[in-house]
């Protein structure tokens, strides 16, 4: 895999064992937990292209599982702001598992995350990338 197709850098956002808690009855990660921590890293990578805003996820696309995550596997999540709106940030979550037991690397999943910059009322405000 060429680090130009995973991410702005080559440091995860988020790197995460799963365990058997998150499993469902074929032996594998539910999908849903791995949405949920491409949810917390593209919030990550919205706050550090444009500030600290408290972002809300308003829309999750292009969501591809392409292999499973097994228990044990070290999960990293990748990322790379795609774009930056008036009130919005889009980021691409590229996710890869280190296999347990081969160390071998494969992309399992990929997805790109919109999220808005909000007040305290809840009120979308305007974002600016970072300098």
């Amino acid at each position: 895999m060429e680090d130009r197709e995973r991410c702005e850098t080559s440091e995860p956002a988020l790197r995460v064992t799963l365990m058997p808690r998150d499993t469902n009855r074929y032996g594998t990660i539910f999908g849903g937990v791995v949405l949920s921590h491409i949810d917390l890293a593209g919030a990550i990578q919205a706050r550090a292209s444009c500030g600290p805003f408290n972002f809300v996820t308003v829309a999750l696309k292009n969501v591809v599982f392409h292999k499973p995550v097994f228990v044990g596997d070290i999960v990293s999540f990748y990322t790379k702001t795609l774009r930056i709106g008036r009130t919005s940030v889009t980021t691409r979550v590229t996710v890869e598992a280190t296999r347990a037991d081969t160390r071998e690397k494969v992309r399992v999943t990929e997805a790109d995350v919109v999220y808005v910059a909000v007040d305290k009322d809840w009120t979308p405000i305007s974002v600016a990338p970072k300098k």
